[in-house]
């Protein structure tokens, strides 16, 4: 089992680069909000149930797919409601499996993306004002991220570059 941990900041382009992965690798894309949105529905983002419940079926996934041995993408977006031990714990429990890989936007491309329509379908951040507001909320769970095997710059390739590249360092 490989388990790749493609992050970034909202509207870094994760769940566009992860879908190309997806279809190039066949390996199965458990995006961040499949679970976000489901707990989100029950419980308020961020509240102590919200936080317990979604790590704890991001981890069970994980261990599943390990038991398996099915390799897959794992979007994850940096942010203040995540717990503490979460990555410390990927970082030893997963070491052997895990690629981290870290997408980065510009603040500006990320203002544009943030309102696109596409964001809809899930429910990701579209609120610019939001966005700006929480940045450093942002930039502070980010730096509590592991150093990356592989930076892919969203702005400067296609998702469908991105993505070839991505797969070439872990065949590498």
């Amino acid at each position: 089992m490989k388990l790749l941990f493609i992050y970034g900041h909202p509207a870094a382009g994760k769940y566009t680069i992860a879908k190309e992965v997806a279809k190039l690798s066949g390996w199965a894309l458990f995006h961040n909000h499949l679970i976000v949105d489901a707990v989100a529905a029950v419980f308020e983002f961020g509240s102590k149930e919200f936080v317990k419940l979604r790590e704890k079926f991001w981890l069970d996934t994980f261990e599943a797919a390990k038991i398996a041995n099915k390799s897959l993408i794992f979007t994850f977006a940096p942010e203040p409601s995540v717990s503490d031990g979460f990555i410390e714990l990927i970082r030893t429990k997963y070491a052997n499996e895990t690629i981290f890989v870290q997408i980065l936007v510009s603040e500006e491309i990320q203002e544009h993306r943030i309102s696109n329509n596409d964001r809809a379908d899930f429910g990701k951040l579209r609120d610019k004002e939001l966005l700006i507001s929480l940045r450093s909320s942002f930039e502070s769970a980010m730096s509590k991220m592991p150093k990356p095997t592989l930076i892919v710059d969203s702005e400067t390739m296609n998702a469908e570059l991105a993505a070839k590249k991505i797969l070439e360092h872990i065949d590498n």
